[in-house]
């Protein structure tokens, strides 16, 4: 719902985007005279040929045809589905915000109005802040250091985040039972690198995030003197804590992030915050097993609340509070929350229509709720079925490309077919609903539901602590436009948002099918052995299973795809980093090699070479690929994405992937001179 909350979800998994769902038996020949022609001719530019750029002879009029709109900092195939189900989740919400013979106590009237709550502009800006007004009294009736720890505690529990993240997630050595986890957090930007880099963009975003900390605060009543005075303590605080924050490569790391302590423990190493009570103030009588993150953050986090004063730490907390909520607040810091975190960070020109952003807060919050209804609306039976034929045909594949590796050796082959065959498969839904009997939604106040979801959220997920890990839970919601394997449950999860039209046609040709939703399902299967995914077992564990030859070896392939991505330029003087994206890259060339693997067996058993549109199936299997990452994107979203995203560039990912299939070299005629060529020593072979 808030980007807390966004970052909490990163920290509980590692989520991959996929764009198609579906699948099509193979088809005869006579049959084929009848498919849908799924890739639009039309998109390709026919002034580039293939060799030269792939990314923009397939997208190139689409491109040129679809600027991004002004809402947007970023616009693809992706996107076009997301708009629809914004229109699919908008006819479920209004519904349910019209039915006043809903119970009070149901799903559905609890929808309604929390929709209703968000879409009730003239009371949001009568009220102004004055629904936050009993948690601006708490903080500033602090007196002692105690009483800032209490406070950090009670926002943890109602979605707000200084200084550090909680949450409840897998013990990565021991996957079946749930534990406690600390993070760093406490920023207001997003990277650690904004405040201490002296790049142009960095300090264009530092300075630009100063002015709006300092109008949030005079929006707060400050005059400008208090208020300049206010943003100096935040930016001073701020910049204390990104000096001593790990970087996101570091983060990327989970043997590194694995460093488990009792509670004594971790009182013995950061003194100064009262652990004891904090667990006990945020109703957590038992906190176990704690698995610290970043242990330096904390050591020195804990030397900073002794070195900053209690007046400064208020400051902080205000400035939390404001910061977390000011996107559900009136126009004044809705407006100027956007003005920064949309325009400056993205380049985005206006904001989405009040609808759109209040679906979101209420789809996001309320995810299972929703989706229930969503999947009885929108989702047809069919598509699972054809998910799980497409999913068992693409682990065949996938255990057969692991079979006939040349780098991997027998004892290692073994156990990674192991791991794909215990792999779990999710698709759809859950087959459990979420009970939301004890949440409280009424339309008095939207910022106040918001609150109350963040708190029962916050409670649903403290109680995991302790117990077995519920391996039906979903960590995205039905209606999610988006996909994710989990190394620690060892799963991959399509939800049904996903399943859909525009990306999968029904009618279409194989190659199309296997090109876009195959490469899919293969990326997401592949990341369970990428340089991440790879060091958890076929339980979710955090466990060497490689012989120490073939991790060397597969070090050595990945190692090209570091390369090949750090030469990927961007921007002019910018360029994609091989090493944050590896994992990312990794998949990718994985579900293509993966998926087209699938392909030429499907292809092999039906004989058939039909050409649809003047391309041959393998030729239309790279064009799909393609396609689904067809996008626009503004200067100001790229240079934060090439900062912050563990996702290359829609341009690097269909490029910068390709090479390093045989295949593609084949289908296109691309010749050793075009400079799509990649001599065959320097592609990566990794799956």
């Amino acid at each position: 719902m808030k980007n807390n909350k966004l970052i909490l979800t990163g920290l509980l998994m590692t989520l991959f985007v996929t764009i198609m769902i579906g699948f099509t038996d193979c088809k005869s020949k006579k049959e084929k005279t009848d498919v849908v022609a799924a890739i639009d001719t039309a998109n390709i530019d026919k002034t580039v040929l293939p060799g030269v750029d792939f990314y923009q002879y397939s997208n190139g009029n689409w491109i040129k045809n679809h600027p991004v709109p002004d809402e947007y900092s970023r616009y693809g195939a992706f996107d076009i589905l997301q708009e629809k189900n914004y229109n699919d989740l908008k006819s479920i919400l209004e519904d349910a915000s019209k039915d006043e013979k809903a119970e009070k106590s149901s799903n559905k009237r609890k929808i309604g109005n929390f929709y209703t709550s968000g879409m009730d502009t003239a009371k949001i800006e009568k009220d102004g802040i004055s629904p936050l007004a009993d948690e601006f009294a708490l903080i500033d009736n602090i007196k002692t250091i105690e009483d800032f720890q209490k406070e950090v505690a009670h926002l943890h529990t109602i979605g707000i985040y200084p200084l550090f993240f909680i949450y409840a997630a897998q013990d990565e050595k021991n996957s079946e039972m749930v534990i406690t986890q600390l993070a760093q957090g406490g920023l207001g930007l997003s990277d650690r690198d904004y405040y201490l880099s002296k790049d142009p963009r960095s300090q264009e975003i530092l300075e630009g995030y100063k002015k709006h900390v300092n109008k949030m605060f005079t929006l707060l009543g400050n005059d400008e003197t208090k208020a300049k005075a206010a943003t100096e303590e935040i930016i001073n605080i701020e910049t204390k804590l990104a000096e001593v924050s790990w970087t996101r490569l570091e983060l990327r790391d989970p043997i590194k992030g694995y460093n488990k302590f009792k509670l004594e423990d971790l009182q013995k190493k950061n003194p100064n915050l009262n652990w004891s009570n904090y667990f006990s103030n945020i109703g957590l009588a038992n906190a176990g097993d704690i698995n610290v993150g970043q242990p330096s953050f904390f050591e020195n986090m804990s030397k900073l609340l002794k070195d900053i004063s209690i007046d400064s730490w208020k400051t902080y907390l205000r400035w939390n509070l404001i910061h977390g909520t000011a996107s559900f607040l009136s126009s004044e810091f809705e407006n100027e929350n956007f003005d920064f975190y949309g325009k400056v960070m993205s380049g985005k020109t206006k904001m989405q229509p009040r609808w759109k952003r209040v679906l979101r807060t209420v789809s996001g919050g309320m995810g299972e709720a929703v989706g229930q209804v969503y999947v009885e609306k929108f989702f047809p039976a069919e598509a699972k079925t054809k998910m799980v034929t497409l999913v068992n045909n693409l682990k065949t594949s996938l255990s057969e490309r692991i079979e006939n590796l040349a780098w991997m050796g027998v004892e290692t082959k073994k156990a990674a077919k192991e791991k794909l065959n215990t792999m779990n498969v999710k698709i759809g839904y859950p087959d459990v609903w979420r009970d939301y009997t004890k949440l409280e939604i009424g339309t008095e106040s939207y910022v106040k539901n918001i609150m109350n979801n963040d708190k029962f959220e916050f409670e649903f997920m403290i109680n995991k602590i302790g117990k077995p890990v519920d391996r039906n839970e979903w960590y995205m919601s039905p209606q999610t436009v988006n996909a994710y394997y989990s190394p620690t449950m060892n799963e991959i999860v399509f939800p049904a948002g996903i399943l859909q039209p525009p990306f999968f046609f029904k009618d279409a040709d194989d190659a199309v099918n296997y090109g876009a939703i195959g490469t899919v399902i293969g990326h997401e299967m592949t990341h369970g052995f990428d340089d991440q995914g790879r060091q958890y077992d076929k339980e979710g564990n955090l466990v060497d299973w490689w012989t120490k030859e073939d991790a060397e070896k597969f070090t050595k392939q990945t190692a090209v795809l570091v390369e090949q991505y750090d030469n990927f330029k961007m921007l002019d003087s910018l360029h994609v980093d091989g090493k944050l994206t590896l994992g990312e890259n990794i998949a990718d060339v994985g579900g293509l090699t993966v998926s087209l693997n699938a392909l030429k067996s499907v292809l092999a058993k039906s004989g058939d070479t039909t050409k649809i549109d003047g391309f041959t199936p393998l030729q239309r299997f790279f064009l799909s690929y393609s396609q689904v990452w067809s996008q626009s994107i503004r200067d100001k979203e790229l240079m934060r994405r090439l900062k912050e995203d563990v996702h290359s560039p829609g341009n690097a990912r269909v490029n910068g992937a390709i090479v390093n299939i045989p295949e593609f070299y084949d289908a296109f005629s691309v010749k050793e001179s075009d400079p799509m060529f990649l001599k065959e020593e320097k592609r990566a072979k990794i799956w």
